[in-house]
């Protein structure tokens, strides 16, 4: 039987006046592996001290590289946001968010045994939910998912979904085959019945390069390809038939960048012109399968610092209502408290930071006043 996650109190609205600001991408950070061994079973408990794993850290990002954190977020032992209080102070308080939804990034992706990772993110969503979400109601989060075995993902899923806290589900871009591929659909069969999101975060469980040539050497490479990830996995969405089955499923691209999207569904949808016939269910042009679909959060913004430039990208989209608004925090995408770009219009931010987030997410309309 699997054991629902609940509330320790019911949810009640997190705020009484109008909302300023959704933050739809903060990562808290799991400072190593001890920290979850008591969310664990104690069968995995014993296991990772006697093999003596329980100092592994796994972060998904290098701690010391200057993109992982601003240095003015860090504190005295260099050290981000591995408490609430990191987010109240700089989220909340700083950038001006209202609700803030979490988005772990901690590498339990990265084990390869199918066991211990159902148990490793199985403590990961209990640690999210006791550490942070108990703590602060103006928290939400995602379910990780563990993606090795998809019997442990809708498992993890169904345990984790009576828990109206928790907003969508997460998934890393890197996995071990193209998420369109139909072994995947109970995940997204199961969400959408739920009116639970699909999140697709940069990252890798490193079962394949990054790169569609081969394993990079810097992470430089790495990073900059990560869109390339995106724009595949968007392409096998599309081509397998996800939305035609799913029609009502939600895609939120997160941390993917933004300017490459109407470039590369031109291309597509100009061949899928071309080639249709392979796929009768792609029967719309597929930038309409992604306006209505997808949604990609706004950090990083990978456009110069020139408010017209910025807008006429904005307009490439032909929709208002595929940005969500994200300060990727802790992560270095911007400078100061302007999370959100110049060449903005007013309304249009509005959307973004508010209208757009409490569409895309139907749990925060019911938690959210």
């Amino acid at each position: 039987m699997i054991a629902a996650i609940m509330p320790s109190t019911a949810v009640k609205p997190a705020l009484e006046t109008p909302l300023n600001a959704i933050d739809c991408d903060v990562h808290p950070n799991v400072p190593n592996l001890r920290a979850l061994i008591p969310y664990m079973e104690p069968y995995w408990r014993d296991s990772i001290v006697d093999r003596g794993i329980d100092a592994i850290d796994s972060a998904s990002y290098p701690p010391n590289s200057p993109l992982t954190a601003r240095a003015d977020w860090r504190d005295a032992d260099k050290r981000v946001a591995t408490r609430v209080e990191d987010v109240q102070k700089h989220v909340f308080d700083g950038l001006g968010a209202d609700i803030a939804i979490l988005n772990s990034l901690y590498g339990v992706q990265l084990v390869l045994n199918e066991d211990m990772a159902r148990a490793f993110t199985r403590a990961l969503n209990d640690w999210v939910r006791a550490e942070w979400l108990d703590r602060d109601p103006r928290l939400r989060a995602s379910i990780i998912l563990p993606m090795h075995n998809v019997e442990h993902a809708v498992d993890e899923l169904e345990r984790c979904a009576g828990d109206h806290r928790f907003v969508q589900a997460m998934m890393l871009v890197g996995g071990e085959t193209p998420l369109g591929r139909r072994h995947y659909w109970p995940i997204y069969e199961r969400l959408e019945k739920l009116g639970l999101p699909l999140g697709v975060h940069a990252g890798s469980s490193y079962r394949n390069p990054v790169t569609s040539l081969g394993w990079p050497s810097y992470y430089m490479e790495d990073y900059t390809a990560q869109a390339q990830g995106f724009q595949s996995q968007l392409t096998s969405l599309i081509t397998e038939g996800v939305f035609a089955h799913c029609p009502g499923l939600k895609v939120v691209l997160m941390e993917s960048g933004v300017t490459w999207l109407p470039g590369f569904m031109w291309r597509l949808q100009k061949f899928w012109r071309g080639l249709r016939f392979e796929t009768p269910w792609v029967d719309r042009p597929p930038m309409d399968i992604v306006r209505d679909n997808v949604r990609l959060t706004m950090q990083p913004l990978d456009a110069p610092d020139d408010p017209e430039i910025v807008a006429r990208l904005i307009d490439h989209f032909n929709s208002d209502d595929m940005l969500l608004f994200a300060s990727d925090y802790p992560h270095w995408q911007f400078d100061g408290a302007a999370a959100m770009p110049a060449g903005i219009s007013a309304a249009l931010a509005r959307k973004i930071k508010v209208d757009n987030p409490l569409a895309t997410y139907p749990r925060l309309r019911e938690t959210t006043a």
